[in-house]
């Protein structure tokens, strides 16, 4: 069971990296933001437009690992439609997942992303899959500088 599970794992990560969901310019983003993982090498541009408080769009360019790429695909699907404050929330959700020792915490509530769940046993791989995020929480607060996991 576990196998079968870390397999549907692998290959939506591998999906993601393959066929990057929104790897776009947004020409109407009226929020934009650089991300940078000097560990790795990973960089990418995430646009956003967000209007009365809720993420209209989001989609990103760049390049990097299949974790980064895998990350920010599914990061740009999943917050469409959500409200800044439930993006944020989200953020903090993920950001525990991939970081945390904890066991109690609730992958089913955060759905796709759970299969970026096993990066907290690389810890360099931690900040392939965060980069994104990070990036996110900057453009959400309308902050112009670039973010480094360094």
């Amino acid at each position: 069971m576990f196998e079968d599970l870390r397999d549907l794992y692998q290959e939506v990560i591998f999906d993601h990296n393959r066929n990057p969901r929104n790897f776009r310019v947004m020409e109407n983003a009226n929020r934009k933001v650089e991300g940078f993982n000097p560990l790795c090498g990973d960089r990418l541009t995430l646009y956003l437009n967000v209007e009365d408080g809720v993420i209209k769009d989001a989609s990103f360019q760049g390049s990097g690992c299949a974790i980064s790429t895998a990350s920010v695909s599914l990061m740009t699907e999943i917050v469409k439609g959500l409200t800044k404050q439930e993006a944020e929330q989200l953020f903090e959700k993920f950001r525990q997942m991939t970081t945390s020792d904890s066991e109690e915490i609730n992958l089913q509530a955060l759905g796709k992303l759970a299969v970026l769940a096993g990066v907290r046993e690389y810890p360099a791989r931690v900040k392939c899959a965060t980069l994104a995020w990070h990036t996110l929480d900057a453009a959400l607060k309308n902050e112009q500088k670039a973010v480094t996991t360094e």
